[in-house]
């Protein structure tokens, strides 16, 4: 069971949760909250995570960390946790960065994209949960490519405006 809070289209908790899996429905005007993760590396490459054959949408195609909060979570926490989650790392509240909030209506969701700049080793993740295969480091070029080759999945919501837009907050603001 997995239970999410519901919102209004202003993004106010109405006090209703539904159950993901029930027959029961988000209805017009009602939104559940989404995150999703954009890690960077040092060498400005971001991570992207292979979804597992077995899952119902967009199996064995590419994206970044991403999920839905469930009841009582605010998006930080449940970035930190999905992160957790699909590839077995423990970010902090200091290692996240807001970066922005979209809003779906015929998803209906509103998505809160983080950032996160780390340097990871692909063989010091793990994918216990079964969501993730494999993940990868790729350059701003490669990002484009699959994403012209149908390689990510459509719902990344990250452009190759992003990743400059992000690459350039990091070049700034960042000792790293």
């Amino acid at each position: 069971m997995e239970l999410w809070d519901v919102y209004d289209i202003n993004r106010k908790y109405t006090g209703k949760v539904i159950d993901r899996h029930s027959n029961e429905r988000l209805k017009k005007g009602e939104y559940h909250l989404v995150v999703q993760a954009i890690i960077i590396n040092s060498k400005g490459e971001i991570l992207l995570n292979k979804r597992s054959k077995l899952k119902n949408k967009y199996p064995n195609m590419w994206e970044s960390t991403s999920g839905s909060c469930i009841k009582g979570e605010n998006s930080l926490q449940a970035i930190l946790r999905e992160i957790r989650e699909e590839l077995g790392i423990n970010f902090n509240k200091s290692d996240a960065t807001f970066y922005k909030t979209l809003r779906d209506d015929n998803a209906k969701d509103f998505k809160d994209i983080w950032l996160f700049r780390k340097d990871l080793k692909i063989k010091d993740l793990s994918y216990t949960d079964g969501e993730v295969i494999d993940s990868k480091w790729v350059t701003i070029d490669e990002f484009d490519k699959m994403i012209n080759n149908k390689k990510i999945i459509p719902t990344i919501d990250f452009t190759r405006e992003d990743y400059k837009k992000c690459l350039e907050f990091y070049s700034i603001y960042s000792n790293f």
